[in-house]
């Protein structure tokens, strides 16, 4: 089965791969991925609009003309511009980026980030990420998602930054509806470190070389693990849609969609 020699992997091909590889090679390889649903759908065009918007700003353009059509939208523009005057503004000693692609080539693998805001200055350097979602309960879940690992480690290895030099930023900017008890938009920064650093790259490599070996496999015509051969259970797919494919599977080959790289906005659970 011919596929090119170097496959980019992003932050949503590896927290799919620590959650399902079956699910991975039904996504990426057999391209068996559902569409989203309407209310899916309608949030991915919402974040999309936000993350448009930031960046025609943080070009200098006006958006006061692309916003009240969607006054949900325009306040939550304006809230976060008055909530992070820091972000907004600029001062002479910062290179700022906006939607910033870096790739580090990696076990013959190419590790890919865009970046919402990269602002870096001599001593310092901070990647920003948009978040059109409520701020999780569990903050330390976050730590251990791909994204918040990925994106550090590729800028560390890609500049002259040391590790504990770069923070990873969320800011969760959709607006509270009225009457809720915690403020928008919110902060979440998680400082890198020379630890976390070393730690990654064995996390990294050990992932990277289970795929290679799966691969190689699936080539030869043997299917990716199921979750529930990796850890006992499965509850991912639900009833009636697990590991379609399999000899004993009479379900359709429709699955739920999951956090794709491509699509930045569907929530991370909890």
């Amino acid at each position: 089965m011919g596929r090119s020699p170097v496959m980019r992997i992003s932050q949503g091909q590896l927290n799919l791969l620590d959650l399902c590889p079956r699910q991975f090679q039904h996504v990426y390889l057999d391209q068996l991925a559902a569409p989203p649903n309407p209310d899916q759908q309608e949030n991915l065009d919402w974040g999309s609009q936000f993350h448009l918007l930031m960046q025609q700003r943080e070009l200098g353009l006006p958006i006061a003309a692309l916003t009240p059509a969607d006054p949900d939208l325009q306040r939550c523009v304006w809230e976060f511009v008055e909530a992070a005057p820091d972000v907004f503004a600029p001062n002479s000693d910062q290179q700022r980026q906006s939607e910033h692609r870096r790739s580090l080539l990696f076990q013959g693998y190419l590790l890919t980030v865009v970046y919402d805001l990269l602002v870096q200055q001599p001593d310092k350097a901070e990647i920003l990420d948009w978040k059109t979602y409520g701020k999780p309960k569990q903050p330390q879940w976050l730590a251990q998602h791909w994204q918040t690992r990925l994106y550090p480690f590729v800028l560390a290895e890609t500049s002259d930054y040391e590790p504990e030099q770069i923070t990873m930023t969320y800011w969760f900017v959709r607006a509270t509806p009225p009457g809720a008890s915690t403020p928008q938009p919110q902060r979440l920064a998680f400082p890198y470190s020379q630890a976390a650093h070393e730690q990654t790259r064995q996390d990294l490599s050990e992932r990277l070389q289970r795929l290679s070996l799966w691969l190689e496999r699936y080539d030869q015509g043997e299917p990716f693990p199921r979750q529930q051969d990796l850890r006992n259970d499965c509850a991912l797919c639900g009833p009636g849609i697990r590991c379609w494919g399999d000899s004993q599977s009479t379900a359709s080959p429709s699955l739920p969609l999951p956090d794709l790289s491509a699509i930045a906005e569907i929530p991370l659970d909890s």
